[in-house]
């Protein structure tokens, strides 16, 4: 009778810890009660719970602590503080699974916050750890570490390092190959991780072998899985052109060119960005884009996007146009001008309209041609308004100078040239269109007449008469083109030296 009484004294101890715990848990997932859980005491009377001998309690105490943790890095900084941590890590390795992707879930919520919180994580002994849960048998585990040493990672080189030491990469490079689909996404996006700071990370992941494992799931139908293959594949590209090199080795051409046509709008991004971070580094890999239709994709894609998603093939296109005046040739054969004025003229943020200026310069600026392509479509009026604009940022606005000064110093058509005179730009620029104008003129009889009809002569001859103009030695040089009694013609004063002439003669005259 004793003996069962004793017992249900502590079967009652039980059911009321578990209890707590599940409850606590529970009301850390709602926001609102964060608060009063912390300002109850929650975190001292959860830490004795980690080491309690009944496992699901164990489990649950470890849950309601990364709930917690997750919520800030305040409450994070107090797992920190209360040595929380090493009690974890202890479990990590000797615990049932359950309480091992909940203990990864706790170091995670930790990290998550601030390289500082990291390495906190890191000082705790944790890496072995979980290097070592890559290694169970259950997905789940392997999951929860994965996920763990991508935020640690995640936050700078020097983390990234560490877990590289640890030897993490080729574990994580095996998590990639096994056949569930979240520890696929998860183990890929802490290779992203890994690799997005230094060449060197990257090149860590590459001697793992990753890359060969990476570039076939291009074509999973799985979005979550697209999304982050094609992030790894781009920050291991972006590196270097050794590592770009190898990223394209792997056949991801032209396998790659339909995932800018797949539904999720991440996966588009991800993709033109890979394709972005390819074509950057050398003519060859801008060529072998191009060949494999990748000009066409990325003005589809520019043309059906909008907002920041716009910007990696936005930025595509000029990095190929850069190279070559016939890279550029085929970004303008494929269409590409229109979706781009479109993306000046209808995007709000300034830098997606800075990246369109420069990808509009690197197209026009190297022939005659290709500034006339440009100019065609109107968008060097749009490119003005910019450059004049007090809204418009610092980096907008030399963008706009840049790409004007690289058109207009190859546009020899002189119509084009002609309607920027008659429009009101600042002194700058239009110093800029009058010397390729006197450039033009020099070379150009038949076009003098015909910058005389549009009454470009005789503008220019006003802008050289206002008070304090800069642009008088631009204007010498398009007079220098015709002959002197032309230019006195249109000058804004010839009406008033005729009338003084007239007066002078009528004076003369009523002296006789």
């Amino acid at each position: 009778m004793a003996t069962r009484a004793v017992l249900q004294t502590f079967e009652r101890y039980q059911k009321e810890r578990v209890a707590f715990v599940t409850t606590v848990a529970e009301m850390a997932k709602n926001p609102q009660n964060i608060e009063a859980l912390q300002q109850a005491g929650a975190m001292a009377l959860l830490r004795p719970l980690l080491l309690d001998n009944v496992p699901s309690i164990q489990q649950s105490a470890a849950l309601a602590l990364g709930r917690l943790a997750n919520y800030s890095d305040d409450l994070a900084e107090a797992v920190v503080q209360n040595e929380i941590l090493p009690q974890l890590v202890y479990s990590l390795s000797e615990q049932n699974r359950f309480y091992k992707q909940a203990a990864a879930f706790c170091l995670r919520a930790v990290a998550k916050h601030s390289p500082e919180l990291a390495q906190a994580v890191i000082d705790s002994g944790s890496l072995d750890s979980l290097v070592t849960c890559l290694e169970e048998f259950d997905p789940g585990v392997k999951e929860a570490a994965a996920w763990t040493l991508g935020y640690i990672a995640g936050h700078n080189a020097e983390l990234a390092q560490q877990v590289v030491d640890a030897g993490a990469v080729p574990l994580l490079v095996l998590c990639v190959q096994e056949p569930e689909l979240s520890l696929k996404r998860i183990a890929a996006s802490a290779l992203s991780d890994i690799a997005k700071h230094t060449p060197e990370l990257a090149q860590a992941v590459v001697d793992a072998g990753a890359v060969a494992y990476l570039a076939p799931m291009v074509i999973n139908q799985d979005a979550k899985l697209k999304r982050q293959v094609c992030c790894s594949l781009s920050q291991i590209a972006k590196h270097s052109v050794d590592l770009a090199e190898v990223v394209v080795g792997a056949e991801i051409f032209p396998k790659i060119l339909t995932c800018l046509k797949f539904p999720d709008e991440y996966v588009k991004k991800h993709a033109a960005t890979v394709m972005r971070e390819i074509v950057k580094h050398t003519p060859e890999l801008a060529q072998l884009v191009v060949g494999n239709g990748g000009v066409a994709s990325l003005v589809d894609y520019v043309s059906e996007s909008s907002g920041n998603n716009r910007l990696p093939g936005i930025m595509a296109l000029g990095y190929i146009a850069a190279f070559s005046e016939t890279l550029a040739l085929s970004v303008i054969a494929e269409k590409a001008l229109p979706p781009l004025v479109q993306a000046i003229n209808e995007e709000t943020e300034d830098h997606l309209k800075s990246a369109t200026a420069w990808t509009l310069g690197q197209i026009g600026r190297h022939t005659p041609d290709h500034a006339k392509a440009v100019s065609d479509t109107g968008v060097l009026t749009t490119l003005v308004s910019l450059e004049g604009d007090t809204a418009s940022s610092e980096d907008l606005k030399t963008k706009c100078r840049r790409a004007l000064k690289s058109i207009i110093g190859k546009l020899t058509h002189l119509p084009a040239l002609d309607a920027l005179v008659h429009r009101n730009l600042p002194e700058g620029v239009m110093k800029m269109v009058l010397e390729q104008v006197g450039k033009v003129l020099a070379n150009d009889p038949s076009g003098r007449a015909q910058f005389v009809h549009s009454g470009g002569l005789a503008a220019v001859q006003q802008m050289a008469e206002a008070p304090g103009s800069k642009l008088r030695e631009a204007v010498e040089i398009i007079n220098s083109c015709y002959p002197e009694e032309i230019v006195k013609y249109y000058s804004p004063s010839y009406s008033q030296q005729l009338l003084e002439k007239l007066d002078t003669m009528a004076t003369t005259q009523s002296a006789y």
